[in-house]
């Protein structure tokens, strides 16, 4: 849909001349383009090489990457989404070139200079594509440039997210001008009524955000309506304690919509492959240079405070509900209730070292041994005691619950590193920590496990774990 007085969309254009400039002008010095006659064309013009491949990469390259979305970066979009798209327009071009040297063999080129040639078009455009990504969340947050004006109908619990979201992140160049609710708040502008006024006066919104939950039939369709007139975008904000999936795709049976559920990124063959082998390099990296000395100094540190062994062995669901033995360092006194009771806030059951290395982490690191293993994976879902897993159950939608058993629990995740982690207080926290556990297996790459590793490193060391 259009949207007036923007020029965003004149980006994408822009980045697809410029990458087509940059590897069409650097393959002058790569590649050697001499006069011989072709591997199966004869003609003068075919043996104009240069401007074969200017003519080839201006076919095939907008192709990959249209197929592969190389240009679908939004507001929203992250730097390991760009740095996965740059990864994957990478391999296609690769096999693009490639496929040219094969038909037209008369050019002169080792695989070396080709790498080298491939190396650094990407080098140029990823640099290019990451500078434009910065730069325009700076020219939002500073400038106010780029703006969307938008407003909010509905003063739910996911309007008000959202809200917080416009108002705290001006990167991503949203100017809320009103929340609309028949809610008493101080917040919140007019009624949902004088939202229809307010549109008419306030020209130039561009987005209209429409809590789902709050609004009748007929005010949808009202605002479908005007917004289809006034070329204006409309959304819905969802009920946030329904947990939203993308894997639900529509056919059509003779007009009889069928919903099945769609392939999602960690149930690929070759993402699996991908996963378990960066599971198996991480967690022998740290068997080796962590774990090998200081398993002895935990075991020594532990049995000196209090009796028992040093690893505690609990019983958990992995991968399809199947149970396996999970290891961490004991930071508890012996004691019979560990499989049953959740660590708490001033447990009087945790150790003194045991407090130390429960808020550092260090009681997890034996669960790398559970990676190699094959009972769990580095990053993914944090699995739970047999007896809360049952209880969870009720309290979550069904599927959604069993789904999140579909892959390998993790030593840490996303749900984690956002703040849900520990002990489950009330029903919200396991129904936020489910939430991203799903969205972590619908949206999975390497990229998104190796920042989660990272953010768990950067809360760990700033002391966010919790310390019972």
């Amino acid at each position: 849909m259009h949207v007036r007085g923007r020029y965003s969309w004149l980006l994408r254009p822009f980045f697809l001349v410029f990458d087509l400039c940059v590897i069409n002008i650097l393959v002058f010095f790569f590649f050697n383009f001499n006069d011989q006659d072709l591997y199966f064309f004869e003609s003068s013009f075919w043996n104009n090489k240069h401007l074969l491949f200017i003519i080839y990469t201006t076919i095939f390259w907008p192709l990959s990457a249209f197929f592969l979305k190389f240009y679908n970066v939004y507001r929203f979009t992250s730097i390991p989404q760009i740095l996965s798209l740059l990864i994957k327009q990478l391999l296609a071009y690769t096999l693009i070139v490639y496929a040219f040297i094969g038909i037209f063999r008369s050019i002169d080129v080792s695989a070396f200079v080709t790498f080298k040639y491939l190396m650094l078009s990407f080098g140029i455009i990823g640099l290019v594509k990451i500078i434009g990504y910065y730069g325009l969340k700076k020219y939002r947050a500073v400038l106010d440039g780029n703006i969307r004006r938008v407003i909010i109908i509905g003063f739910s619990a996911g309007a008000q997210e959202l809200e917080r979201l416009f108002r705290n992140n001006k990167e991503l160049g949203y100017k809320l001008l009103g929340i609309f609710s028949n809610k008493d708040n101080e917040m919140i502008t007019g009624t949902i009524e004088d939202s229809f006024d307010f549109i008419e006066k306030e020209k130039g919104i561009d987005e209209i955000y429409c809590a789902i939950d709050e609004l009748s039939e007929k005010h949808v369709n009202d605002y479908v309506k005007y917004a289809s007139m006034n070329m204006i975008n409309i959304k819905f904000i969802p009920n946030t304690k329904k947990l939203i999936t993308k894997r639900l795709k529509t056919d059509y049976y003779n007009y009889l919509p069928v919903l099945s559920i769609q392939e999602v990124a960690l149930n690929n063959n070759l993402n699996r492959f991908i996963k378990r082998a960066f599971d198996i390099v991480f967690s022998l990296f740290i068997i080796i240079f962590l774990l090998s000395w200081l398993v002895p100094l935990m075991a020594i540190l532990i049995k000196l405070e209090s009796k028992g062994p040093v690893f505690y062995k609990h019983i958990r669901n992995g991968i399809n509900y199947k149970e396996f033995t999970c290891y961490k360092f004991r930071s508890l006194a012996k004691n019979s209730d560990a499989d049953y009771d959740h660590v708490t806030q001033q447990d009087s059951r945790v150790t003194r070292i045991g407090r130390f290395i429960r808020k550092t982490s260090i009681d997890e690191l034996p669960q790398f041994f559970n990676v190699l293993k094959g009972d769990m994976s580095v990053i993914g879902p944090r699995p739970h005691m047999i007896p809360y897993t049952k209880e969870y159950a009720k309290k979550i939608d069904k599927y959604n619950f069993v789904f999140r058993h579909s892959v390998k629990p993790g030593i840490s995740g996303l749900a984690q590193v956002k703040g849900y982690r520990g002990e489950i207080k009330n029903d919200e926290d396991i129904i936020n920590r489910i939430k991203y556990d799903i969205f972590y297996i619908e949206n999975w790459s390497l990229f998104l496990d190796i920042k989660i590793i990272f953010e768990t490193i950067l809360n760990i060391v700033r002391g966010e774990k919790n310390a019972y």
